[in-house]
């Protein structure tokens, strides 16, 4: 107890943290005089990270513990995209990925049952934003068992895992394996009933699995997902366009290589949709504009894919819409849940009805 208290008082003492508030761009530390507006934004404090996931695991506990069996595991994906030696030993083993399991309790193993992959929003950040509690007890309550993967670039396991990010490219690799160990360890997960989604940047590694992989997701929901990254790097400021451009990351900026940052995008692949799909976008959305919902909307419908859409007029909360604790956001996440529960077929299914 008093070491976890030393940890809080470290944490909410010493370091605040900005964070973007649409969640597709990266976390960002701040000095306490620069979150109230004076001060300047320092090096990022990859120790308070590591603090902060140990935090984090802890009110994954405590939060699902009395409905989940709450585990934190680690699988193995893709070696690094840009070894810093590529010649040193060991610079081709494959990259070690954390994540987050939760098996609903008193599940009737002899059976089988679906399995949900969520992908965690925002670049540089992890599983364990405030919605995703609230997201993950839902689907739990509703018999599905869930994982959420801590993919390359995400925070809280230091500054070499930090600087693997890999936007669009490994990171989808590494959730999809996500979904191969699960199904690897849990011999009740049935391999035709797995889910994928996500939020905003995990609404576009939703898209990028179910693209990709076609034929190992039976349905898919993705919430305000960037789709477009040619098409982002024009509306948003050079910051983004900076983490992009980083020599660990693609190198380049848009201007430099078009046709990497198009093999990033979901766009690029809506030919290929074959897994059902529910979209949500949001007019008002200050984060991922609303051109990129539409516009990958339309590329499936040129398609001549099959698809189910909404895009809400001006909803209270923009980017956040849907992941907060409005009447507004549990429609839209009751909307997700009648979808996925159609294809996935869980044990309390919700209905129609309200």
């Amino acid at each position: 107890m008093f070491l976890r208290s030393g940890l809080i008082f470290v944490l909410a003492g010493l370091v605040v943290y900005a964070q973007d508030p649409g969640g597709a761009g990266p976390v960002v530390p701040a000095s306490p005089a620069a979150a109230g507006g004076a001060g300047v934004a320092r090096a990022r404090d990859h120790g308070a990270d590591v603090l902060i996931r140990a935090l984090t695991e802890q009110k994954w506990h405590s939060q699902l513990g009395d409905i989940a069996e709450v585990n934190e595991i680690r699988y193995t994906s893709a070696p690094p995209h840009k070894p810093k030696n590529p010649t040193a030993p060991g610079a081709k083993n494959p990259l070690i990925i954390h994540a987050m399991t939760f098996v609903p309790k008193n599940l009737d193993r002899s059976k089988k049952h679906p399995l949900i992959v969520f992908a965690h929003q925002g670049i540089h950040s992890d599983f364990g934003r405030d919605y995703e509690f609230g997201a993950v007890r839902e689907l739990v309550q509703q018999g599905y068992t869930v994982i959420g993967p801590d993919y390359r670039g995400s925070t809280g396991y230091g500054p070499q895992f930090y600087d693997e990010i890999d936007y669009g490219g490994l990171e989808v690799e590494d959730v999809f394996q996500a979904r191969e160990w699960m199904l690897d360890n849990y011999a009740f997960l049935d391999a035709k009933r797995v889910g994928m989604i996500g939020w905003s940047h995990g609404g576009m590694i939703a898209l990028m699995n179910i693209l990709q992989h076609p034929g190992a997701y039976a349905a898919a929901y993705a919430g305000v997902p960037v789709t477009d990254l040619v098409l982002r790097m024009g509306y948003r400021d050079a910051g983004y366009e900076a983490i992009f451009s980083a020599a660990q990351h693609i190198g380049k900026p848009v201007s430099g290589d078009i046709q990497e940052y198009l093999k990033r995008s979901p766009i690029s692949y809506a030919e290929k949709l074959e897994t059902p799909l529910l979209l949500h976008g949001n007019t008002n959305d200050e984060d991922v504009n609303v051109i990129e919902v539409e516009r990958f909307v339309a590329a499936l419908k040129a398609a001549g894919k099959k698809f189910e859409y909404k895009i809400y007029e001006n909803a209270p909360g923009g980017h956040e819409f849907g992941r907060l604790d409005t009447k507004l956001a549990r429609e839209s996440r009751r909307a997700m849940y009648v979808f996925l529960g159609g294809y996935l077929k869980p044990v309390r299914p919700l209905n129609q009805e309200k």
